[in-house]
């Protein structure tokens, strides 16, 4: 760990620093001016679409594949130039899973440190260790083929963590589980950021980035169209509006006539669905003046809530103008 933290005092404030890059495929550009800046010891999310060029960006930034133009650096090494160094510097999780099914849990991480340079002991002591982080020491000598999706995927991740990376790149970790499976990934990524590893996580999850990044850059057509915090990117579509669902019996433009936005603007409605929104620029309070002006018209609605922009509306949005 003081080795880890030693290196990446020597590396600056970025762990990973992309600019310009373009990788084509004939005449298909996968990655067409990709940039990206990854502060060290956070989680940065990757959003986007299919195609987007999330996939092809890890595979760029871990080696795996060659750029034709741009420059990249991660660990402060050179993609191009140094990529016996970068190797040396990360981790890499992919979509399909990398331990074997036969061995035990434990038998695969001592597998995976010896093929990292570390000696038998070294090899068991580090497997211990991350059996333990994962939760995975009471199934440490089951065979991988027993396990669940999601205790497969914290094995992968274990085997990424190896050789103590200062860059974990987690391609679509939780792709296929079931809700308790991505919970426990969840767990796992989080438990690794506390230990001072940067993390790059590509997802298609919105609640996952949302909950587990710091940072979120959005790709499209192989560039980042819009970076940020989540409270930042969910500010893009707007501030908080409270939503009145109507009554039965009720029109929604009724209800609205009862009620004018704080900042002056009228209501929007939808007849359709019964319902009525109104902005709320000041939160609680304005949630509080909805309510009051519905009892003072005797208007008793089916549901009222204060919601505030989703990452989903914002990736959609985004998206969708990046589209036209």
């Amino acid at each position: 760990m003081e080795r880890m933290r030693q290196d990446r005092a020597a590396h600056g404030g970025a762990a990973i620093r992309a600019h310009g890059v373009h990788k084509h495929y004939g005449s298909i550009a996968a990655l067409d001016g990709f940039d990206l800046e990854v502060a060290t010891g956070t989680i940065h999310g990757l959003l986007g679409p299919n195609g987007a060029g999330k996939s092809t960006a890890v595979g760029a930034l871990t080696t795996l594949l060659d750029i034709d133009s741009g420059t990249a650096e991660v660990a402060g090494a050179d993609v191009r130039t140094q990529g016996a160094q970068v190797r040396r510097r990360i981790g890499l999780v992919g979509q399909q899973p990398a331990v074997d099914e036969i061995l035990g849990a434990h038998e695969n991480l001592v597998m995976f440190g010896m093929l990292h340079g570390a000696g038998r002991r070294e090899a068991h002591r580090r497997a211990d260790e991350l059996l333990e982080l994962f939760g995975l020491a009471d199934a440490a000598q089951r065979a991988v083929s027993t396990f669940s999706g999601g205790m497969r995927r914290r094995l992968d991740i274990a085997a990424g963590m190896i050789a103590e990376p200062q860059v974990l790149f987690l391609d679509e970790p939780t792709t296929g589980l079931d809700p308790r499976g991505r919970l426990d990934v969840w767990a796992a990524v989080t438990a690794i950021a506390a230990r001072g590893t940067t993390v790059l996580l590509t997802t298609q999850y919105l609640e996952e980035a949302d909950l587990l990044a710091g940072t979120i850059s959005i790709m499209r057509s192989g560039r980042v169209i819009a970076e940020g915090s989540p409270r930042e990117l969910k500010g893009r579509r707007g501030g908080d509006r409270v939503e009145v669902t109507v009554p039965v019996g009720d029109s929604a433009s009724h209800v609205a006539a009862t009620l004018t936005a704080p900042d002056g603007q009228a209501p929007t409605t939808d007849e359709e669905a019964g319902l009525v929104t109104v902005p709320a620029p000041h939160g609680a309070p304005d949630l509080i003046d909805v309510v009051r002006r519905l009892d003072a018209a005797g208007i008793t609605p089916d549901d009222l809530a204060l919601r505030r922009p989703t990452l989903d509306e914002v990736f959609l949005a985004l998206t969708e103008e990046e589209t036209r």
